[in-house]
């Protein structure tokens, strides 16, 4: 098989996603209608289930909750790549095409990743492409890539229904990416300075601190010195987190944004109960270690100050991205061929966060964004321009990028997993989230 028959087999699938545009633009539509959040995206499992099933793939779902995974076996053994859409959708009262019941909207694209996905199912098993692959191509719905609703999530922590509070995070735990080589999914961008597909050099990870200051109520007006106000030491400790940004360098980009989301029960009282919370993110695991140490310190600082007591709860966010060079490469060949001359570049650094970077850690991962909305991301502006041009382009990407991995006896991708060293194993992945997972308790007051 030469590579002009891989070059006319791609172009076959193409055209057989472009023949299903009707239908591959109702399945987005039904998506961005039913917006669903993270571990909820139930109508959303089950039409992705569906499609697949209807393609002729065999099909799991209920994975980490909502979890979908469909499998197109090639003719030859090989490498096994996941192609993932992300499922969840954010809460947005404000956005125009917000649920008027549930106020969730999909104003980030992930209703678009899944109709891509599905599209790429439709392009690649009509096509055919079984007897002229080696290995596995994997279609992945993951859930609950947005890190929002904890409380509810953290509510199925504590009935043991889920581990992580990422989908991502989940999946890996329970042995869903031990069957996968390589992970490809493509996030929709409407940056003006990006090209039409950009791949960032890196972005941050994260963790989560909730730290809940504990002082004595007293009046407020007639005996104050009477109680210890938590609010004051949680002031002090934001303030000893403002105080720590010079120690913090450059090159890791860190970012560190508390709030507080409970500061008190009443005017009139002395605040005995104060709640803090923040992401500490930056971009090596070493560097969210140093200054997630560093925020600790500054929490227990303003505790100490006022004599209050404080428990710090850290929970793991995501770790950070990196994208692999090579399926890099090899995704900007296809974006030229797509789209044209300078459709394709690299950014910068992006200080955002993705459970993508989880996989990055352990296996050959690629987080590109490809051009098709207006907008802030997740702001109430945010919208996808031209719906079905997006879905069909996202498809057609997608399923050139899997063509090429696993082609013939997939030398490409074989070749990138030959020079590829993972930071983590898995087992060394998971100790590292559950060393992230801690509550520290310091003094109470008397």
């Amino acid at each position: 098989m030469s590579v002009t028959d891989k070059k006319a087999f791609k172009n076959k699938i193409c055209d057989i996603i472009d023949g299903r545009t009707e239908d591959i633009t109702a399945i987005g539509d039904a998506i961005r209608k039913n917006p669903e959040l993270g571990y909820k995206e139930f109508k959303t499992a089950d039409l992705s289930s569906r499609i697949m099933k209807s393609a002729g793939l065999p099909v799991e779902s209920g994975l980490a909750v909502t979890g979908v995974k469909g499998r197109l076996v090639g003719k030859r053994p090989g490498p096994t790549i996941a192609l993932i859409g992300e499922m969840d959708a954010l809460p947005a009262p404000g956005h125009p095409l917000a649920d008027p019941e549930t106020g969730m909207s999909h104003n980030c694209g992930h209703d678009a990743q899944v109709a891509g996905l599905l599209g790429a199912v439709f392009g690649l098993t009509a096509a055919g492409i079984a007897p002229n692959i080696s290995g596995t191509i994997v279609f992945l719905c993951v859930p609950a890539e947005e890190y929002v609703d904890m409380d509810f999530r953290e509510g199925l922590v504590k009935e043991g229904v889920i581990s992580y509070l990422g989908g991502k995070q989940e999946l890996i735990k329970l042995g869903h990416f031990d069957d996968v080589d390589l992970s490809l999914m493509i996030h929709i961008h409407s940056s003006a300075d990006y090209p039409t597909v950009a791949v960032a050099e890196s972005s941050n990870g994260f963790v989560v601190k909730k730290a809940r200051f504990l002082g004595k109520a007293a009046h407020a007006g007639v005996a104050p010195h009477q109680g210890i106000n938590a609010l004051n030491a949680a002031h002090l400790a934001m303030a000893a987190i403002h105080a720590q940004r010079e120690t913090f360098q450059d090159a890791d980009a860190v970012r560190v944004h508390p709030i507080i989301t409970r500061g008190g029960d009443s005017v009139n009282v002395v605040p005995s109960e104060v709640w803090l919370e923040t992401f500490v993110r930056a971009r090596t695991t070493e560097a969210m270690q140093d200054a997630s140490d560093k925020v600790d310190r500054s929490i227990r600082a303003g505790a100490m100050a006022i004599g209050a007591g404080v428990e710090i709860k850290t929970m793991p966010g995501y770790l950070p991205m990196g994208n692999n060079p090579d399926l890099r490469d090899i995704l900007g060949e296809n974006s030229l061929t797509l789209f044209g001359k300078d459709a394709f570049g690299r950014v910068p650094h992006r200080s955002g966060s993705t459970d993508m970077g989880d996989l990055s850690q352990i296996m050959p991962a690629l987080h590109p964004y490809l051009a098709g909305a207006t907008g802030s991301p997740h702001g109430d502006n945010w919208e996808l321009v031209d719906r079905s041009s997006v879905y069909i382009r996202l498809a057609k990407l997608m399923a050139m990028t899997a063509v090429d991995l696993l082609w013939g006896k997939a030398e490409t991708a074989r070749s990138i997993l030959k020079h590829h060293r993972p930071t983590f194993t898995r087992e060394q992945y998971t100790a590292r989230l559950n060393s992230w997972s801690k509550t520290d308790t310091y003094s109470t007051p008397k």
